[in-house]
């Protein structure tokens, strides 16, 4: 094979590889594409970039091959899966309405892996608070039937439960901040989702801006933006007029009971 052929055929075969690849992949392709025009041989350093592009891809088809069975419990986003599926596939962003009892903390993640997201990179999901990140973790590892740290991991200040195979990973919104310092464009995750916006801490805005910055220049990243359903039009307005989705909430009924006085 010439060595026109291997950089076609490395071109080729680019979006079948994990995320944190593609780049350094693609720029030391168009490095060597340039230096085969001044007449330079390069073919045996294009034979090594295609061997690591092979393992890259075989990473990747390891990921989706590990994906847990999913099951959705009785709750009222799981009416509304294949509608929420639908909009992730066709729209970058996608802002999510839900009440309280209405499950998208929990379901949202699975729903990315029943569309295969999450095997490029991470799905990483941000919580406002360090004991949400822990608990939320805990609970999707046990719809799952995987321990805790392996498919779903956490990370907190400190403390990192996460392992090179996770596919779904809770943190706070401090901690991606943080790690958009060492990787600006994120390329450990396929899909993030900022649950709670609507509280809009400093740390959640932040986040908010710097994802209207990222979002063109990795168009391949996909954004899920959860809110209470206070003014769910300010943040589409923000992401480029991204599709609103309502899921409504669960109430359940409180008897209030006295103790007697004395």
């Amino acid at each position: 094979m010439s060595s026109q052929e291997l950089i076609q055929q490395i071109s080729k075969n680019l979006a079948k590889t994990l995320n944190k690849d593609r780049q350094p992949i693609k720029r030391q392709l168009d490095r060597l594409r340039n230096e085969l025009r001044k007449g330079t041989k390069v073919k045996e350093q294009l034979l090594s970039l295609e061997l690591k592009l092979k393992q890259s891809i075989e990473k990747r088809n390891a990921r989706l091959e590990s994906f847990p069975v999913l099951e959705f419990p009785d709750l009222p986003i799981s009416a509304k899966k294949d509608e929420i599926a639908e909009l992730i596939k066709h729209n970058q962003v996608i802002i999510l309405c839900g009440e309280t009892g209405s499950g998208k903390t929990t379901q949202l993640p699975k729903i990315c892996l029943s569309i295969g997201r999450g095997a490029a990179g991470l799905i990483g999901h941000t919580q406002p608070r360090r004991i949400a990140a822990r608990t939320v973790a805990d609970r999707i590892a046990e719809e799952l039937k995987q321990p805790l740290g392996q498919a779903v991991g956490y990370k907190v200040r400190f403390h990192d439960k996460t392992r090179e195979t996770s596919l779904i990973k809770l943190m706070t919104d401090g901690i991606l901040l943080a790690e958009s310092q060492n990787d600006p464009y994120l390329n450990q995750y396929d899909t993030i989702i900022i649950d709670e916006a609507h509280e809009r801490s400093l740390n959640i805005d932040f986040l908010l801006g710097y994802m209207r910055w990222l979002l063109p220049r990795r168009p391949d990243l996909k954004l899920i933006i959860t809110s209470a359903t206070i003014d769910p039009e300010r943040f589409s307005e923000h992401f480029f007029n991204a599709p609103i989705i309502n899921v409504s909430g669960r109430t359940y009924p409180v008897e209030m009971r006295y103790r007697p006085a004395g």
